[in-house]
């Protein structure tokens, strides 16, 4: 879900890389062009256990490698056919969620629709929103607090725990306006990788050619890329059914 706190003049040119890492999690690393009138805050939901830790969440700084989704489109050159590829016991309510710095932004792991009341209301969707989501009851949130203006933004990343270990989840619901519609405009490329044995059905994904270490720095990656391995890309434009993405 690409979901903002307040409206936004524009979200274009979004980037979403996906892979399994260990004992069950996923990394994701996301990214977008936009440009807003106020700070907003952008809230993705994550499908993780019920009752996850509030440092569930382990975010990753790419501010020294930008350049993350560039090299990665940069592994799928135009082809000359087109292919495929494949604890705390005291209650939790009014205490402040924790605050973590990641490269250019700060980011927070929101537990659960409860504790959205947590954060600074600026950073919050309105609260009849979540009655129109209710896929997200059990569902966590990654929210990461972006300035004003109009700019690309340094690719966000963080690794969480999945409720479905077998399913590498993208986040593509949107509500830019603060009202959740039935359709959206998506300008999406989706990128992932599959560890070991995993079936994630890419029939309709394009394979890179190469090995994700012949186009990306996986020195800089922070452990998101597997080097050996090849990647995949999915593009998506035009209007489509507003709900995420599962493989």
């Amino acid at each position: 879900m690409c979901c903002f706190s307040r409206p936004v003049e524009i979200v274009s040119n979004t980037n979403i890389f996906a892979r399994s890492s260990e004992k069950g999690r996923q990394y994701l690393v996301y990214s977008m062009t936009l440009s807003a009138k106020e700070d907003v805050a952008m809230i993705l939901p994550l499908p993780v256990p019920a009752n996850s830790a509030e440092d569930a969440v382990r975010f990753i700084s790419l501010k020294e490698y930008p350049e993350f989704f560039n090299h990665l489109r940069a592994g799928f050159p135009e082809p000359k056919s087109l292919g495929r590829g494949l604890k705390d016991d005291e209650p939790n309510e009014g205490k402040a969620l924790r605050v973590v710095e990641v490269g250019e932004f700060e980011a927070s792991f929101v537990p659960a629709v409860k504790d959205f009341a947590r954060l600074d209301e600026r950073f919050r969707l309105p609260e009849n929103a979540w009655e129109k989501l209710p896929q997200y009851r059990d569902y966590g949130f990654a929210v990461f607090k972006l300035k004003q203006g109009a700019k690309t933004i340094h690719p966000m990343a963080f690794e969480f725990p999945r409720a479905d270990a077998s399913k590498l989840f993208f986040p593509t619901v949107h509500i830019h306006d603060g009202k959740v519609h039935a359709k959206a405009a998506f300008d999406h490329s989706l990128f992932c990788q599959r560890a070991g044995e995993e079936k994630h059905d890419v029939r309709e994904w394009r394979e890179s050619p190469l090995t994700a270490a012949q186009f990306m720095k996986a020195d800089k990656a922070a452990g998101l890329i597997d080097g050996p391995r090849h990647c995949y890309r999915k593009v998506i434009n035009g209007e489509q059914t507003n709900e995420d993405i599962l493989i």
